[in-house]
């Protein structure tokens, strides 16, 4: 064979740019970002359940999960406040109102939501003024809507791979965590006798975080690596099993005290922990190249190039 003729230099495996990272990590730290995004969930659920109970005539149930929702919110702000490092910058981001930003749009939910649970909740335990408590509650529920899930399209929001890519399961993971937490917390605030809601949510809620944990990692296939190996692997996998765990104590603990107990513990622990593995898994697939270019080489491929915004 001439010299030359039938050497093709193999096609290198693009799995990279130049070994260095294609997007920035997300700067967010432990335990504020994650706690925060846990006690926002649970705030959100217990405000939307303080309504629904108020309306079925759960009156106990729902000064349960008015308080529950005041006192998670306000925790909530106080962790964020942290992650920020001052108030000061908290304020700034209620300066302005865009609805194209899920940041913007998030902070003034959290004022809105603290608020109106606050007057809930002053209300539900002083006895004062009645009426303006009760729609406080109905409009928190509704806000406890938006808390429950709009932290879910923060992070799809971004540009870190196994976040953006995970925009279709991400808000049910996070809405199933939350409530969860929320049955769980009423559950041991709440006379066994009249909590029943409060289980039913909790296996409700569980269930639904398993299944959409699963779906999501099983659907996003390389991207879903990052949520099932290392240190989010680990998290992740104890979620699951918290949640699983707890639910199923839920369902079957009745009017015991310990094994209500011992549910609302792991649902607690599971949901914190789906937090922290999810924040994790981003960092991952953010510090890896080969979570961005390989995805994006694969879509080019198959025709599909990813759409540039403002085109």
């Amino acid at each position: 064979m001439p010299k030359g003729q039938g050497e093709v230099v193999p096609e290198a495996p693009f799995r990279s740019y130049y070994g260095q990272p294609v997007v920035k990590q997300p700067i967010w730290h432990e335990p504020h970002m994650p706690t925060y995004l846990y006690l926002g969930g649970l705030s959100g659920a217990a405000g939307a359940m303080a309504a629904a109970a108020r309306v079925a005539g759960h009156d106990r149930l729902g000064l349960a999960a008015r308080a529950t929702a005041f006192a998670a919110a306000s925790a909530g702000t106080v962790f964020l406040v942290a992650e920020l490092g001052r108030p000061k910058r908290f304020l700034n981001m209620l300066r302005v109102f865009k609805p194209t930003s899920p940041m913007s749009v998030g902070s003034w939910t959290l004022a809105a939501h603290s608020g109106l649970t606050g007057v809930a909740a002053g209300s539900a335990v002083t006895g004062l003024l009645t009426p303006v408590g009760d729609a406080a509650s109905v409009a928190g529920g509704l806000s406890g809507l938006a808390m429950a899930t709009y932290t879910a399209v923060l992070l799809a929001d971004t540009a870190v791979p196994s976040w953006h890519e995970g925009m279709r399961e991400l808000p049910f993971l996070f809405s199933g965590s939350a409530l969860a937490s929320a049955g769980a917390a009423l559950m041991l605030t709440t006379p066994r006798a009249q909590a029943g809601p409060a289980r039913a949510a909790a296996v409700a809620g569980a269930v639904t975080e398993v299944v959409a944990g699963e779906v999501m990692e099983r659907r996003l296939g390389l991207l879903g690596e990052p949520y099932r190996t290392g240190r989010a692997g680990t998290l992740m996998r104890a979620s699951r099993a918290l949640a699983l765990g707890g639910g199923l104590l839920a369902a079957v603990a009745g009017r015991s005290r310990a094994l209500t107990a011992l549910s609302g513990l792991a649902i607690t622990a599971g949901a914190l922990c789906t937090r922290f593995g999810v924040l994790e898994a981003g960092r991952v697939s953010a510090k890896d190249p080969k979570y961005t270019v390989v995805p994006q080489r694969e879509r080019l491929d198959a025709g599909r190039p990813a759409p540039v915004p403002g085109r």
